[in-house]
């Protein structure tokens, strides 16, 4: 197996020292905790299958470890094996899940809390590279592929492996991996044909966040694409609406409603949800709610609301007026 093509922004080499394969080791744990997150959509997730790689790794006797030939190679191949295992069985567990189960936001660098909530410190590894493949529009797309068609997708276009080093990944020929990158690129053509420009995604986002303040109803509806969804994440530890609701009239009237039942103590600001302008709740100082939108055109056509504590440990108490 090859390695793949292109630096990963942050990998590091090897320098002189007591153990030199150690640096060259850990130096891929971010790399691997990027592909992870774009496979599971979780970062905690994300976390466990890298660490499961990394125990396989020193599970090994040191004489298998001298043999393997890409040590970074083969932790993206264990660490991906592991996140196809785990797309599969996650299908299972989210038909137990309570009301709809969004991908875990992150917010800018800036915003990444320090902390985790076992109480330690977040590894600066752990970060994910925020760009197209990460924003919340693409990752639930994602969510609609076969756990083969992920992997295939996310390790051949967003990583540039080879189709053969997908194959040996995937238990399947390389044309058959052909096949099935080529099926997700058709999902995600279907489902996002025309996103919007950043500048304008963060002018709609705004005065969205301006008509909903005001309670205007007749603001938020045109903002709205008439076929808009909005789906919540409360995962049965916050209070939300539990199934999807449908329709730029019937999002308008509820987020009037939620508008008119907010606490005084909340405060709506904006903020990069995965790389793309979205927008947070933050009550006594804390992030209680993010918000994420899929803008086409000058219209939202898809609101993601995550609610779900466990999900928004990652956001900071900080406070600040614009994007950070």
């Amino acid at each position: 197996m090859t390695t793949r093509s292109g630096p990963e922004p942050g990998r590091g080499r090897a320098h002189d020292g007591p153990d030199p394969g150690l640096d060259a080791i850990m130096s891929e744990r971010r790399h691997l905790i990027n592909i992870a997150y774009r496979l599971l959509g979780s970062l905690a997730e994300a976390e466990d299958a890298v660490q499961e790689a990394y125990a396989r790794w020193y599970a090994m006797s040191s004489e298998r470890r001298d043999a393997v030939d890409s040590p970074g190679a083969w932790l993206t191949t264990v660490t991906s094996r592991v996140c196809l295992n785990l797309l599969g069985s996650a299908r299972v567990r989210r038909e137990t899940y309570v009301g709809e189960w969004i991908p875990e936001p992150l917010p800018e660098r800036t915003e990444w809390s320090t902390a985790r909530p076992d109480g330690g410190a977040v590894d600066p590894a752990d970060r994910v590279t925020l760009d197209e493949s990460v924003n919340l529009a693409f990752l639930v797309v994602l969510e609609s592929m076969t756990p083969a068609e992920r992997v295939a997708f996310i390790l051949h276009d967003v990583f540039c492996h080879s189709f053969a080093e997908v194959g040996e990944i995937v238990g399947r020929t390389p044309a058959a991996c052909r096949q099935l990158a080529s099926s997700a690129r058709r999902r995600i053509r279907a489902a996002r044909p025309s996103p919007a420009p950043a500048a304008q995604h963060a002018d709609i986002v705004r005065d969205f966040k301006q008509a909903w303040e005001a309670k205007d109803i007749d603001a938020l509806i045109g903002l709205l694409d008439p076929d808009a969804t909005a789906v919540a994440d409360g995962g049965g530890l916050a209070t939300t609406f539990l199934h999807p609701i449908e329709g730029g009239e019937q999002i308008a009237h509820a987020w009037v409603e939620l508008a008119r039942r907010k606490p005084g103590d909340m405060t709506f600001l904006e903020r990069k949800v995965n790389g793309q302008p979205g927008l947070v709740a933050q009550q006594d100082g804390a992030t209680v709610t993010v918000f994420a939108f899929d803008v086409a055109g000058d219209r939202i056509r898809h609101i993601w609301v995550v609610r779900n504590p466990e999900k928004l440990h990652r956001w900071t108490t900080k406070t600040c007026a614009g994007y950070c």
